[in-house]
């Protein structure tokens, strides 16, 4: 409540992108309270770091101001923006939370991974809007320095892209087939999150954590 009698109403409706809606949209008063309690929610958790997509970099900013109009001043958080990453489904412009099919969770075992991706939208020879070649780049270049591709010589041998434009030049040649690529993206998926996994199995309090927290319901 505090945060909403420091701002005044069009400071946050300015927050409304969080939500996926617009300034000029008709707001209920539970999507007006929505960007408060979020902001709050930093200062419950005591974050010194809030890393989020870029879509809630308004909340964040909120946050930091919060901390100037309060007496005595609190400490800013510290605000780490990334990107956007597309749903893995069609027409998905980013991953939801509500929808476990769109995206992959820090969580998911090996054969979820490779599941989600063999289901993942990924037309062949098309390079804008494809999921896929979006988490290749934006996730196993920066990670590996590369991406290999494991398959038999009859399909065309393994190899090893050094560089995003060869990659796509030969997805859309045709010379690498989604389903191959799906494959190599899952192995590299499965590499980065596997410390993660193995984490959250073997230490006792954050193996706790990870079932308080699955016991949760999503809404919307």
């Amino acid at each position: 409540m505090d945060i909403a009698r420091k701002n005044n109403l069009k400071r946050i409706i300015r927050c409304s992108q969080i939500m996926g809606r617009e300034e000029s949209d008709e707001l209920s008063a539970a999507q007006i309270f929505y960007p408060c309690m979020q902001c709050a929610d930093i200062f419950f958790l005591n974050a010194d770091i809030c890393q989020l997509g870029v879509d809630q970099r308004k909340v964040n900013m909120l946050a930091r101001e919060y901390c100037d109009e309060c007496k005595p001043k609190r400490r800013k958080p510290v605000i780490l923006s990334h990107r956007m990453m597309p749903g893995l489904l069609q027409g998905q412009e980013k991953m939801s939370k509500s929808d476990p099919n769109s995206a992959i969770f820090m969580e998911d075992s090996a054969q979820e991974v490779k599941t989600k991706l063999k289901k993942a939208f990924c037309p062949p020879g098309e390079v804008e809007g494809n999921p896929c070649l979006e988490y290749i780049r934006s996730i196993t270049f920066p990670w590996f320095g590369k991406f290999e591709v494991e398959r038999s010589e009859q399909n065309g041998g393994s190899k090893t892209y050094t560089c995003m434009e060869e990659l796509e030049a030969d997805y859309t040649s045709g010379a690498l087939h989604p389903g191959d690529l799906k494959a190599a993206l899952a192995t590299a998926i499965n590499t980065i999150i596997q410390p993660v996994r193995d984490h959250f199995e073997t230490d006792k309090n954050a193996k706790a954590l990870l079932k308080r927290v699955r016991g949760y319901k999503t809404t919307r």
